[in-house]
């Protein structure tokens, strides 16, 4: 099979030799992009026909978001429907006049040649309908008005969201389930503002499912994908760092918020899981791991009654059998089930005893063969994780967390940002040629935001700001949103936008997210003004469908509720424990639009601490509400009092 790469020269190839360009996009944890891999593009008819009638195109959706992004919006149009692998065929021009997913070696053989005769018999009726695809995408792209958001609009949107919950199994809608982290951090903002019992009930169900269920590794922390029945027992097995960023974000937000025992631990599970699973020798975090192992979904994962008792003895064995609700007629595949906690265990040596039995299973598990792992660094999934990691090393006091935070943004800082401009993604420390969308400008930005608060070290706030210079520069829309590529990036046939919030922040909420962050912080008010208006392009979308607008919601919370700015000062360079309570108190408010900075008074690049001096030599707290402060106070209940207080 003779693949060639995205880029003019196949481009000019196709146009050479008068032939339709096949496109198929898909990434390296996607299950059925591998069965379509096995079945056709290793089958070497399907090879000989594609080389022999087509420019055959391979591109991973992870590098190239801005591909995916547009032709996903050709076949969702074309077919009422999306999904990977994505197979595409297109003119030499790049419009796309046929589209699908998946498709079977026969089914996939049959279209090869339906195509090649409809384009030696019936040419111009196939370009003219590529021609007025790529025109009707383009109109659809250039409508829409931005809309007002304020806590009507929020509450209106929380009631719509409200009837797709799932009351007895926690979750949005039917199966497939999704983990919906962007809409529980904007529940738990919702939250706090509110202290609505329904949205209680909205948060706390959905995070207990998800963590009691077989989507969360019992064993090993972490979560797939999805769940592929409506009440989280059987995984989509791939476990994506997007996802366990965000979850681990919700985690520690609910925890702060009262989640208790259970938030703690899958926070700490799930972050120990992204530096342990996914860590690269160069300090980075890996894309991912697969979904398959050896070809078949779950094998790692599955465990049988018999199984159980092999690693652990008979009373072991059927005692977490029955805890992990394995039976003999298997929850899963072929007499096998996934491991679910649905309750702790019971009696006083309870904890003890699981603690004892998942180290014994994890190491019978690392004996089976593991799944492979993508090491493509990203980007944008690095800024993610990065937020989430500085987040639980601060609440969660815990040194590792904020080394991995920092190793990752040193790493993506030193290599994915080229003359100023970012990269997508690096391989072995090797950086891609593919130029950042703007989600990867507003997750980054945003991360080093965190990392700053939770470090001090402003050196990483003054690179955000930096990255938020060159997308205001170069990814604006006219209504105030962003385009998801440069102006000055690769055409397309459209340029891609997106406008809801599915897997990840779209970049329009990353950037808006990343700009409130920053532009709190600095004082920056155009940033904010810039974050609300793209937050107003945002609304239009999730006010109507708020299941697929988390991001923007969250980040309009954050706007209603800030931004509140705390500056502690100290005298030294160390928060002393006066300090350090404070510092405590300001971390465990749960305010939406809360922003820290701490060090010494007056510190270079931090503009919070600027004319803050200390109160008696002692170290002090500065609560700020739209940039107008209270008096500085030194007590940590007072303290308390003041950011549970007004809008804050």
């Amino acid at each position: 099979m003779d693949w060639w790469e995205w880029g003019p020269e196949s481009f000019e190839e196709a146009k050479r030799r008068d032939a339709p360009i096949l496109l198929s996009v898909g990434y390296a944890a996607c299950h059925w992009c591998h069965v379509m891999a096995h079945e056709s593009f290793e089958d070497q008819t399907v090879a000989a026909v594609l080389n022999r009638d087509f420019v055959a195109i391979k591109v991973d959706r992870e590098e190239r978001p801005d591909i995916d992004a547009v032709y996903m919006q050709a076949t969702q149009a074309m077919t009422g429907r999306g999904g990977w692998p994505m197979t595409c065929v297109l003119t030499p021009e790049g419009d796309p006049f046929f589209a699908g997913t998946y498709l079977p070696r026969d089914a996939f053989l049959q279209l090869l040649d339906a195509v090649t005769a409809t384009w030696a018999q019936q040419r111009s009726r196939v370009v003219d309908h590529g021609a007025r695809v790529a025109a009707t995408l383009r109109r659809a792209g250039a409508d829409g008005t931005p809309v007002g958001v304020d806590a009507v609009f929020l509450d209106a949107a929380h009631d719509r969201l409200a009837g797709s919950f799932d009351a007895p199994r926690g979750g949005f809608g039917g199966a497939p389930k999704f983990p919906p982290s962007m809409v529980l951090v904007w529940l738990l903002r919702q939250h706090h503002r509110t202290k609505s019992a329904p949205t209680w009930q909205m948060i706390d169900t959905t995070c207990t499912a998800m963590a009691r269920g077989g989507m969360y590794d019992q064993l090993a922390g972490g979560f797939a994908r999805y769940s592929v029945d409506a009440d989280w027992v059987v995984p989509h097995f791939e476990k994506m760092l997007y996802d366990n960023a965000q979850l681990l974000s919700v985690y520690l937000q609910w925890w702060r918020a009262g989640g208790g025992d259970l938030a703690a631990r899958v926070a700490a599970e799930t972050a120990d899981f992204i530096l342990r699973d996914l860590g690269t020798p160069e300090g980075g975090l890996a894309s991912a791991l697969d979904a398959d192992t050896a070809g078949v979904e779950g094998l790692t994962y599955a465990w049988t009654p018999r199984q159980l008792r092999e690693a652990l003895g008979d009373a072991d064995g059927d005692a977490a059998a029955r805890l992990l609700s394995v039976t003999d007629a298997g929850t899963f595949e072929h007499g096998t089930s996934t491991l679910q906690l649905r309750s702790d265990p019971s009696g006083p040596d309870g904890a003890a005893w699981w603690a004892g039995v998942r180290q014994r299973l994890l190491l019978a598990r690392s004996r089976r063969p593991q799944p492979p792992r993508d090491d493509k660094v990203v980007t944008a999934w690095n800024g993610l994780a990065i937020a989430a990691l500085a987040e639980a090393g601060a609440l969660l006091a815990e040194p590792r967390y904020l080394i991995g935070a920092r190793d990752a943004a040193e790493l993506i800082c030193d290599r994915h940002i080229v003359g100023g401009r970012l990269r997508r993604a690096s391989l072995g420390g090797a950086v891609s040629e593919a130029a950042g969308v703007a989600e990867d400008y507003g997750n980054l930005a945003l991360g080093l935001a965190k990392l700053t608060q939770a470090t001090g070290d402003p050196s990483w706030l003054q690179t955000a700001h930096g990255l938020l210079d060159v997308a205001l520069a170069h990814f604006r829309a006219e209504d105030g949103g962003f385009f998801d590529t440069p102006d000055d990036g690769e055409h397309l046939f459209l340029r891609p936008r997106t406008e809801t919030d599915n897997a990840e922040p779209s970049g329009q909420s990353a950037l808006a997210a990343g700009l409130v962050e920053v532009g709190a912080l600095t004082g920056n008010a155009d940033y904010l003004m810039v974050a609300a208006a793209a937050v107003r392009a945002a609304a239009r979308v999730a006010g109507a469908a708020p299941r697929f607008g988390g991001w923007a919601l969250a980040v309009a919370e954050a706007q209603l509720a800030g931004p509140v700015q705390v500056a502690i000062v100290h005298p030294e360079r160390e928060p002393d424990p006066a300090a350090w309570a404070l510092v405590d108190v300001s971390r465990r408010s749960g305010s939406a639009g809360l922003v820290l900075a701490h060090g010494r008074p007056d510190t270079p690049g931090v503009p919070l601490l600027t004319g803050r001096p200390l109160v008696g030599g002692r170290s002090a707290a500065y609560v700020c509400r739209g940039f107008v402060c209270d008096r500085p106070v030194t007590d940590p209940d007072v303290l308390a009092r003041a950011l549970s207080s007004g809008t804050g």
